[in-house]
């Protein structure tokens, strides 16, 4: 999958912002960090999930992030439990 060029995903925005405001640019955005469905995005701008993606590659990236807990870095950390 190759990711648009920075002028293209420029174009793009503008393009949408053209299209549906800038309101709705931010709404969009919004949706997509908050992991919305691409059906519910799609159904709310009249626009196919697969437009969805195409936006959501476009303007941005997921990004996952594994986090370990407190407690199970502390038994790493501890000299004592070798």
């Amino acid at each position: 999958m190759s990711t648009p060029l920075p002028k293209s995903r420029e174009r793009v925005a503008r393009n949408f912002i053209r299209t549906y405001g800038r309101t709705r640019f931010r709404r969009l955005l919004e949706a997509l960090a908050a992991g919305e469905s691409g059906q519910r995005i799609a159904d709310e701008f009249g626009v196919s999930r697969e437009r969805v993606r195409q936006w959501k590659n476009t303007f941005g990236e997921v990004i996952v992030h594994y986090r370990v807990y407190p407690e199970v870095d502390r038994i790493l950390r501890d000299r004592r439990s070798a």
